[in-house]
């Protein structure tokens, strides 16, 4: 849980606020493409810091709801990603964003380097 709290913080401070001039917030999105930091391994590691801690929540609690709750948050992020947050991205910062999203993995970050 610890450490998906710090992914959260590191990309929405370090990546958002400091090198996007923005925030996760619809209201002030970055103006910058963040692709420094976490957003080198892969494009979505702050969804990835919010699972852990929902995860680590069903581990400790050994509830099998917040499980559950965790896949659902996992489908709708998906969802949400696909259909809203990359179309948006892409009509945003046009071939960046493209050229980011052919070095670097959606979800699950690439074991080698050279890819």
């Amino acid at each position: 849980m610890a450490a998906g709290i710090a992914l959260y913080f590191a990309c929405a401070f370090w990546g958002f606020a400091l090198h996007g001039k923005g925030t996760p917030l619809p209201l002030d999105p970055p103006k910058k493409l963040v692709v420094e930091g976490p957003y080198r391994v892969v494009r979505n590691p702050m969804y990835w810091g919010v699972g852990s801690v929902v995860l680590g929540e069903a581990a400790v609690f050994q509830s099998v709801m917040l499980a559950e709750l965790a896949a659902v948050l996992a489908v709708g992020v998906i969802v949400f990603v696909l259909l809203v947050e990359e179309p948006t991205l892409r009509r945003k910062f046009g071939a960046e964003y493209e050229e980011y999203c052919r070095r670097v993995p959606r979800w699950l970050p690439r074991l080698n380097r050279r890819g």
